[in-house]
């Protein structure tokens, strides 16, 4: 397998996807290669202080790059020689049997839609991301790809993320919960009202109803289905909520404490190990006819390793061939 990457995606590009993908080298099959997109130069210089990677690291120059803050469609289309654009082309001519970016997930995005198109018969392809809780990951779709949705999309959603959560964690008969303001068949605005009758009215689905942000820990369900607006604000919550309770907790435990200080700040560490980013690697852009995974923009290299072996694992369970399969059945 050929897994893309974008060298110059992130906050601390090119050091992290470089110092990433060296680190996935030994994790990989023999035939397994992994081609680092950016400025030649700039990568090869990182290369160079890192071990492991002979023969499982290959270049493609691409000297633009798309930053952070820029506008995504517009600057797209004026950088065609930029790290996103030449990565996702790449794929499309199946040089690539994945791409990777950690840069801006609004190009990302725009990108992949332009480049590779969607599955057949997938409307509007999203990102899915899995929240890790004390009861088992719950998959969050969408949190970013698309914010003017139809209660169609969220119907696929709910179908693409079930999929997805049974091929990465073994979920033999996910629970889908449609995120709303309430759990009574009354709340929610137009959008959510008709995206559960969908839901309801597919038996392929298994759909509890709607759930309320507090659910998603609670054990309720395996996936959440939103639009992405309010996915992207419930997962940057969730990620900030949950290293301050945390720190406070450890804080707290150590100053009334203090002889257990350093056992607690161990398990401390170790909570946070879990809900780390990093720990997860990439998110799918579910519905896109190729693999995309999406990094965070400040993953450290072990985020990116994550996601160069998250994107094996997904062509291994064949997810696409399997998205495909069942939203032709809805």
């Amino acid at each position: 397998m050929r897994i893309g990457v974008d060298a110059m995606g992130g906050d601390h590009a090119p050091a992290t996807e470089v110092a990433g993908a060296a680190m996935a080298c030994p994790l990989l099959a023999d035939d397994d290669r992994i081609v680092l997109v950016g400025d030649e130069e700039a990568i090869r210089s990182h290369l160079q202080q890192q071990t492991g990677w002979a023969d499982k690291i290959e270049i493609r120059h691409a000297p633009g790059v798309i930053g952070m803050d820029e506008p995504p469609v517009e600057t797209l289309r004026a950088r065609p020689n930029s790290s996103i654009a030449v990565l996702t082309q790449m794929h499309k001519a199946n040089e690539t049997d994945a791409c990777i970016s950690a840069g801006n997930t609004g190009a990302f995005v725009a990108a992949a839609q332009m480049a590779l198109r969607r599955l057949p018969g997938v409307r509007r392809p999203g990102i899915t991301v899995l929240t890790p809780t004390h009861r088992g990951p719950v998959a969050i779709c969408d949190v970013g790809a698309n914010v003017n949705c139809r209660p169609q999309h969220l119907h696929q959603y709910g179908i693409m993320a079930s999929v997805y959560i049974r091929a990465a964690c073994a979920v033999s008969e996910p629970r889908v919960g449609l995120l709303s303001v309430g759990r009574e068949d009354a709340k929610g605005n137009n959008l959510v009202k008709q995206t559960r009758q969908l839901l309801r009215d597919d038996p392929g689905v298994n759909f509890i109803g709607n759930v309320e942000g507090r659910d998603l820990f609670r054990g309720v369900c395996d996936v959440v289905v939103c639009e992405g607006f309010v996915g992207n604000v419930v997962l940057k919550l969730i990620e900030g909520m949950a290293e301050s309770v945390i720190r406070a907790m450890a804080a707290e435990v150590g100053e009334h404490l203090p002889v257990e200080q350093e056992s607690v700040a161990a398990a401390s560490r170790g909570i946070l190990r879990k809900y780390d980013f990093n720990e997860h690697g990439g998110a799918p852009l579910l519905g896109a006819r190729g693999i995309v995974f999406i990094c965070h923009g400040a993953s450290a290299p072990r985020g990116i390793m994550n996601a160069i072996l998250g994107a094996r694992k997904f062509a291994a369970h064949q997810v696409n061939e399997q998205i495909t399969e069942r939203v032709g059945r809805s």
